[in-house]
């Protein structure tokens, strides 16, 4: 349950960067539009992360099996 919760995480922090961006490139607030796109490289390594943790977990799960 937490990996998903993890994964919802991390798609969130990427929506909100991906909106923060938008705004402060609509609103020409060029900090927010920074911030957005930080918050989207962020949230990218995270979701990476996760992608190796599954990926590691399912090369586990063939050799316990």
């Amino acid at each position: 349950m937490s990996d998903f919760i993890d994964k919802a995480k991390h798609r969130a922090e990427d929506l909100i960067g991906e909106a923060k961006e938008k705004i402060g490139n609509a609103t020409g607030n060029d900090d927010l539009a920074a911030e957005g796109v930080a918050d989207q490289s962020e949230a990218k390594v995270k979701k990476a992360g996760d992608t190796v943790s599954d990926k590691v977990s399912d090369i586990k799960d063939k050799f316990t099996s």
